[in-house]
């Protein structure tokens, strides 16, 4: 079981910052930002590459909820998934990372 999983068990505590029945948020314990959240579903997808359309577009629903919840929605915030081992996945659990909370740095 990958520790995303063990979190969404119960087995690893969290700082949950919103949940439904489908969707987990949590903050980051190493944050890179000054608000730093992980964002996955309950079920366990290895990657962005096996999500379905349906998924996904339920998670964007959560994903912006998130962001409402977190105040940061009218400021703006950077969301980002890593996507296999080439790309810096580092859990192989599809997860979102919102960070915001401050004026970030451009990556591009």
């Amino acid at each position: 079981m990958c520790i995303f999983c063990k979190i969404v068990s119960g087995e690893i505590p969290n700082k949950t910052i919103l949940e439904d029945e489908n969707f987990l948020a949590f903050e980051d314990i190493n944050p890179q930002a000054k608000i730093h959240a992980i964002i996955i579903p309950k079920i366990h997808i290895e990657s962005f590459n096996a999500m379905t359309e349906n998924i996904m577009a339920q998670m964007t629903t959560f994903i912006q909820e998130v962001a409402l919840t977190l105040g940061v929605k009218s400021d703006g915030y950077r969301l980002i998934t890593n996507v296999g081992k080439n790309g810096g996945q580092e859990v192989a659990h599809i997860h979102f990372h919102l960070l915001a909370g401050e004026q970030l740095g451009s990556i591009v």
